[in-house]
């Protein structure tokens, strides 16, 4: 499996840093991964659906965790490759949205 392309959209929100959508193998696309600035640094939280007692559940989400190193780090990758190119001049700044929910 690989991932055949990683888009990312940025956030200056607190915690929320940006979304991300991630292709596998150019067949297969999974939307909606967050990409949060905890206390050990950043990371990728799964994309996920609010249960009526009013916790979440994954929808989607890897299962062992030398697979989800291996995602996270290559969309934290990406996620860097954005922020380099807003500090170029390239694309514009990212707004502040004050909310988690992606957005397109």
């Amino acid at each position: 499996m690989e991932i055949s392309e990683i888009r990312i959209t940025l956030r200056d929100d607190n915690k929320l840093k940006g979304f991300a959508s991630i292709t596998l193998d150019n067949c297969f696309v999974i939307r909606g991964l967050k990409i949060i600035e905890g206390a050990a640094g950043l990371f990728i939280a799964m994309p996920s659906r609010k249960r009526k007692d009013g916790t979440f559940q994954d929808i989607a989400h890897p299962i062992n965790m030398d697979t989800r190193v291996w995602m996270e780090s290559q969309v934290i990758a990406a996620f860097k490759v954005e922020l380099q190119r807003v500090e170029r001049g390239e694309i514009p700044p990212p707004k502040s949205h004050g909310s988690y929910e992606d957005d397109g």
